[in-house]
């Protein structure tokens, strides 16, 4: 058993409604009226109304090199992440206060941007952990990041049944625009990712503070990973001389019946569960297409997954931190205990993951 505690955040400095960032694009790239006619629909179908960016509007309209871009992301990632730790302690749904000194695990992930040593050695200098605490970088697993960080530090914990973990997780999406790449994956990505940061709270079964808890939590009971072969050209990052070029495919919406159905319905059959027994669908935003390919895939109530539209509504897609803002959402909710949730993301690989979860007094 795991229990998770708390989910923090911190949000972006600049708020950018969406008509704004349409309004911005048409400016960078001077689109034709033919080419405003196909491509910027993109912009008013996304189903979002607005985003969060760690920089100003006009920073996106000049030129920008990757050592620059990745300063920024070193500086905000640090700043921010604090934030949402601090945030995450002050939540912990327990009787009493816990403390940076009380974690053992320091998990830290992120695909937006590079540094070594990684970011949580700057978040152990920036709040008093112990020196003594293991550390967990994760880099490279996109949208997939925040619920694969779920399952990793699950597995910690199994294996250290009376620890404390904290899995942080930071996009600064905003960092990696091309303002050069005409293509229409970088329009697609423009549309729709923003800038998020969260932190998660999660003890063991035997940890001093299991008997502490305030309200019924969820405890990760299990987890599966899945990765499609030959299919690394669907989502991630082509570098280039100014930093990270987007690579976003037209069919990820049909490789949720494709991957994510077939893996959805063995791993219910693995769990011994139906549809009908999930209270609540915590999944990764991906996009309004996305959304509605999983819903239509298993016969989904819209319902289930409502915090998911809010998210994404109100967010935008921010890569692995997504999925995390939409448990901090249910999380906040009365819950019953026995009620189950299901944490599903899609990211590159390309790859599923699923978490099960129940709610536990």
């Amino acid at each position: 058993m795991t229990i998770i505690c708390s989910v923090g955040r911190a949000i972006p400095k600049y708020e950018i409604a969406q008509n704004q960032v349409k309004d911005l694009v048409q400016k960078i790239f001077q689109y034709s009226e033919r080419e405003v006619t196909r491509l910027l629909p993109v912009f008013d179908n996304a189903s979002i109304q607005s985003r969060q960016f760690v920089v100003e509007e006009d920073w996106f309209l000049t030129d920008h090199s990757f050592e620059e871009r990745n300063g920024l992301y070193q500086q905000y990632s640090i700043d921010y992440a604090t934030q949402a730790m601090d945030d995450c302690l002050q939540r912990a749904n327990l009787i009493e206060a816990i403390s940076y000194e009380d974690i053992d695990l320091l998990s830290f992930v992120s695909s937006t941007g590079v540094s070594t040593p990684s970011v949580d050695a700057y978040l152990m200098n920036k709040r008093p952990f112990r020196p003594n605490v293991d550390r967990m970088p994760l880099w490279g697993l996109g949208c997939a990041g925040g619920a694969i960080g779920l399952s990793r530090v699950f597995n910690w914990l199994k294996a250290n049944p009376s620890k404390v973990a904290m899995l942080v997780t930071c996009e600064l999406c905003s960092l990696t625009f091309q303002k050069t790449d005409n293509k229409k994956s970088n329009l697609v990505g423009t549309a729709l990712f923003g800038d998020g940061i969260s932190a998660v709270l999660l003890i063991g079964e035997k940890s001093p503070f299991r008997n502490k808890l305030n309200k019924p939590l969820p405890v990760i009971q299990s987890y599966s990973s899945y990765t499609a072969k030959n299919s690394t050209d669907v989502m991630g990052w082509k570098v280039v001389n100014t930093g990270f070029e987007v690579i976003f495919s037209k069919s990820i919406p049909t490789l949720v019946n494709t991957v994510w159905k077939p893996h959805m319905e063995m791993f219910l059959q693995d769990t011994g569960l139906q549809v009908e027994d999930i209270h609540s669908v915590i999944a990764h935003p991906g996009g309004k297409k996305v959304i509605e390919a999983m819903i239509n895939a298993l016969h989904i109530p819209k319902e289930r997954l409502k915090y998911t539209y809010k998210i994404l509504e109100d967010h935008g897609n921010m890569s692995s931190s997504t999925v995390l803002y939409v448990l901090r959402e249910w999380l906040q909710q009365d819950m019953v205990p026995g009620n189950k949730g299901i944490v599903c993301a899609l990211g590159p690989g390309f790859s599923s993951e699923i978490l099960l979860l129940e709610w536990d007094e």
